[in-house]
């Protein structure tokens, strides 16, 4: 596919494919939701209720962020595969930390931090990776 970038209010979008521009619609709200879900799980007490509700809404809402992620990175594969490592990476460990968890592996607490809070580094580094060139304080 051939992709000219689209200047849109100073920000460059690499392609303006309409099924690009589709699938970023989706990326970019499922994204924020994935940043702010996280954030509001971490600094979270750890007991039921707001800890597990806003960690259910990063996991699914980091699925979408992978799957539109996928798609648009299969657009653009030569510029953008790294995003595509980031994201599976992000989406594997966040898998580990949650399946520790919920089957009470040995160890589970500290396997669940470290996938959850390793899937959420992983996530903000594609981000920076892919925005950080546009990013005012960069």
């Amino acid at each position: 596919m051939i992709c000219n970038a689209l200047a849109l209010t100073g920000i460059v979008v690499p392609c303006d494919s309409s099924i690009f521009l589709a699938v970023l619609a989706i990326h970019i709200p499922s994204g924020i939701v994935c940043v702010l879900a996280g954030l509001v799980a971490l600094l979270s007490k750890k007991q039921p209720g707001r800890h597990p509700k806003f960690g259910t809404i990063y996991y699914w809402s980091l699925s979408v962020v992978l799957v539109s992620a996928s798609i648009l990175v299969g657009l653009r594969w030569a510029e953008d595969y790294q995003l595509f490592i980031l994201g599976t990476l992000s989406f594997t460990v966040a898998t580990l930390g949650r399946m520790a968890h919920r089957q009470r592996w040995h160890g589970w607490v500290r396997l669940h931090i470290i996938g959850m809070g390793l899937s959420y580094i992983l996530m903000l580094t594609a981000f920076y990776v892919d925005n950080g060139k546009s990013l005012p304080l960069w």
